[in-house]
């Protein structure tokens, strides 16, 4: 069986490559294999962060393996077999305590694109196209787009991409807040890697928080959120980085954090 999911070690940084050519379509085997590969980073502490993205020149993602849903369509079936699974996998990836990057080549269509929303930072290049196409088999995104891709735009922008179901460019995806950062073609694995290093060479317990906090924003109401948000800043106040942080913020030097490399100027530059 192929590969389907790749993990690459670059020091501290891990590059999960989507690996079934030619468009990199989600199957059930390839949700599988993510799964497993979940697993493998969050239990790989030299993983300080994870790079997400896709062999080939075509594309990220183009989404689901079509000719898998015939098997899908008696009652029931393709949220037992396929959708839970998905929903599941995709969420672990959203959730996980480590911060994430995409870097997006080619198309991210449906799936591809909820799986670029998992990760916290967005990097396409310039000729990519993005889509929510769903709604053209009479679907609609099924795997967490309709939640994080409406968070990271907005209710009347994720309607127009979901309703529609026809691809933006780039530099929409940018204006609409969709992505963070556009490149030149070829520059969106290194991009990626570049941010990948600054947050690896960070408090990795304290961005871990941050991203919990960050998430409290849409999972609750805003006085729940505040309280959950306390307990977090209590955890972070409490951790030897926090300590370590005050130190050397006092003693006029650079922070050491536990465990982090040390980061080149030229990954530093804003």
């Amino acid at each position: 069986m192929a590969e389907l999911v790749r993990l690459e070690r670059r020091d501290a940084i891990a590059v999960l490559v989507l690996d079934n050519p030619p468009l990199n379509l989600v199957t059930l085997a390839l949700a599988r294999r993510l799964e497993e590969a979940l697993d493998r980073l969050e239990a790989d502490p030299g993983a300080r962060a994870v790079v997400v993205t896709g062999a080939g020149e075509r594309a990220f993602c183009a989404g689901s393996d079509i000719r898998e849903f015939p098997d899908l369509l008696a009652p029931g079936r393709a949220v037992a077999v396929k959708m839970r699974r998905e929903i599941a996998v995709f969420s672990r990836l959203a959730n996980l305590p480590k911060p994430t990057v995409a870097a997006v080549r080619g198309l991210a269509y449906g799936g591809g694109l909820e799986l670029a929303c998992c990760c916290d930072l967005v990097v396409v290049e310039e000729d990519v196209r993005v889509a929510l196409p769903e709604i053209r088999l009479g679907l609609f995104p099924g795997a967490g787009g309709t939640l994080r891709v409406t968070r990271r735009i907005g209710l009347g922008r994720a309607k127009e991409l979901a309703m529609l179901g026809e691809p933006v460019d780039a530099a929409t995806a940018l204006a609409w807040g969709l992505v963070n950062r556009v490149v030149a073609k070829g520059r969106g694995l290194e991009e990626a890697c570049a941010l990948a290093r600054r947050l690896a060479a960070g408090p990795s317990g304290a961005l871990a928080l941050c991203k919990r906090a960050l998430s409290l924003a849409f999972d609750a109401p805003e006085k729940e959120a505040m309280e959950r948000t306390l307990a977090l800043v209590g955890q972070a106040f409490e951790a030897p980085e926090c300590a370590e942080g005050v130190r050397a913020f006092l003693e006029k030097r650079a922070p050491r954090w536990p465990g982090a490399p040390q980061i080149r100027e030229d990954d530093a530059a804003p």
